[in-house]
């Protein structure tokens, strides 16, 4: 995340090109709006955001309806999510689904100017996750029917489709390779249903891509043949060669579904993109090389499948619109630095897209907290330091940027205890008891960023998180976060 600097407009770039139809084969790219940020930019900014960036389409995770308000008019098409722990009760009951429609779309899909439109309704957040095990996808196929026997009852069966969402690593091949691939068995079952009912309704599927992860996890995977470089090494399977990440992940999903018996169903990329930070090779620089590489990409026919299928998805999303500080690290502390812009709506990379010289708009009027930040008292005793870090980033600081490969990673000793304390510090909304830290902290209005490594300051909009509420986040803290903690301590002593 980065601080608001003069210089920012810089590093601009035109996103409208992310948003228009870049050939006939691919509907429109659009971007992943999600809200899990301590310090959200207020939903009427992110809609100036999108519509001065020409934003044609965004897909919420949930139906927030200060979001949902936010586009009204906007002429943006939305895809509106039900959150995973909903899917349980939606599945028991069809009134349940008749009160969700009924509350979250009804109202806001009428007729008029002031409508949002809502083109379609996922079913949960990418349920087949496998490491949440069978928690949710058991449920997908039914909530799935309850919601269209609702949107029927509402008579808006007509203007919105249900569809699915599903994670990558729903698909399986024992080769690596796309010509081998099948649906993993332990969701195999529920898949089928959810397909079944796509087919039945003609409506798409929408699937997320994991070129970055997969990247990190796969030894075969090249940076190059992830970034689409010319120089990559092709990969070859039986009549067909792959020379990019993209192309494979696509015709994995292609072949895994034509064998299920679903060749035509047309698939959705629900959430492709590079992190720009907490990891090593999460930079914006890369980032802007796969977007670049991407987009160039689709127009050139380049990534024809290998079955008897539309040659490019339908739709891409592009993952994601703003950085999200509060989202799940359970997979990396690359998680919340998928955005093109930082929380506060400041473009951190640019893509030329063939587009001109314009670029991308910067989010206006943002008003921030004081310029303040806090820092450690170089003063003081500092043995216990690191301890006190180490509480503020299990606590409400966010310090993913401090991981290995981040951009705050090479602090050296005190100044990586200072960027927690001021993360801890900015979330509190600056308030002056939040900078104590027994004595260690100290206020002030020098900047203390160094390099790539930004120290924040917060938007003054933003509802700070209580100390009472960091208390609650601090009962369950996720494996991946304790071994994060680990490292930053041994970094701090």
């Amino acid at each position: 995340m980065l601080l608001p600097k003069s210089n920012s407009s810089l590093i601009s770039l035109s996103f409208s090109l992310l948003l228009l139809s870049l050939s006939s084969n691919v509907g429109c790219i659009g971007v992943n709006w999600g809200t899990a940020a301590s310090h959200p930019l207020p939903p009427p900014k992110v809609v100036e955001l999108l519509k001065a960036n020409g934003v044609a389409k965004v897909k919420l995770l949930d139906a927030d309806p200060l979001v949902l308000q936010s586009l009204s008019g906007s002429r943006i098409r939305v895809t509106v999510g039900i959150p995973n722990t909903m899917l349980r009760s939606l599945n028991a009951s069809l009134k349940a689904a008749q009160s969700w429609v009924h509350d979250n779309l009804t109202r806001f899909v009428s007729d008029g100017a002031s409508r949002v439109l809502i083109d379609y309704v996922a079913i949960g957040d990418e349920p087949f996750l496998q490491s949440y095990g069978d928690q949710f996808h058991p449920f997908v196929a039914g909530a799935a029917a309850n919601i269209q026997t609702a949107l029927l009852k509402a008579n808006l069966a007509e203007k919105v489709k249900v569809v699915g969402t599903c994670s990558f690593d729903a698909f399986v091949s024992e080769t690596g390779l796309p010509s081998k691939a099948r649906i993993r068995p332990s969701v195999n079952r529920t898949m089928i249903e959810l397909l079944t009912f796509l087919n039945r309704h003609r409506s798409p599927f929408f699937v997320s891509l994991t070129p970055f992860q997969s990247y990190q996890n796969n030894k075969n995977i090249s940076l190059d043949f992830s970034l689409f470089r010319e120089r990559a090494r092709p990969r070859n399977d039986s009549h067909k060669t792959y020379k990019n990440s993209f192309d494979m992940s696509y015709d994995t999903v292609i072949s895994a579904l034509s064998g299920a018996g679903f060749p035509q169903i047309d698939v959705v990329i629900g959430r492709i993109g590079w992190p720009t930070d907490g990891a090593p090779n999460a930079t914006s620089s890369l980032a802007e090389e796969f977007t670049k590489g991407l987009i160039n990409h689709l127009p050139s026919n380049a990534a024809k499948s290998s079955k008897q299928q539309q040659a490019l998805p339908t739709e891409i999303y592009i993952s994601g619109l703003l950085d999200e500080d509060n989202r799940s690290i359970a997979t990396g502390s690359f998680e919340r630095h998928w955005g093109v812009f930082t929380f506060d709506g400041q473009a951190k990379y640019q893509v030329d897209l063939g587009q001109g010289s314009k670029k991308l708009e910067n989010a206006q009027g943002v008003q921030y907290l004081s310029p303040r930040w806090c820092v450690v008292n170089n003063n003081k005793d500092l043995s216990n330091a690191a301890a006190l870090a180490s509480e503020a980033c299990a606590g409400a600081a966010d310090c993913t940027a401090a991981s290995p490969g981040g951009s705050c990673f090479n602090l050296s000793w005190p100044g990586n205890v200072s960027y927690a304390f001021n993360s801890y510090y900015q979330q509190h909304g600056q308030n002056a008891d939040s900078c104590g830290f027994s004595g260690l902290g100290l206020i002030t209005t020098v900047n203390p960023s160094i390099g790539a490594c930004r120290f924040i300051v917060g938007l003054k909009t933003s509802l700070s998180i209580s100390l009472q509420e960091s208390a609650r986040i601090c009962q369950f803290i996720p494996p991946t976060v304790t071994v994060l903690l680990w490292l930053l301590a041994e970094l701090w002593s």
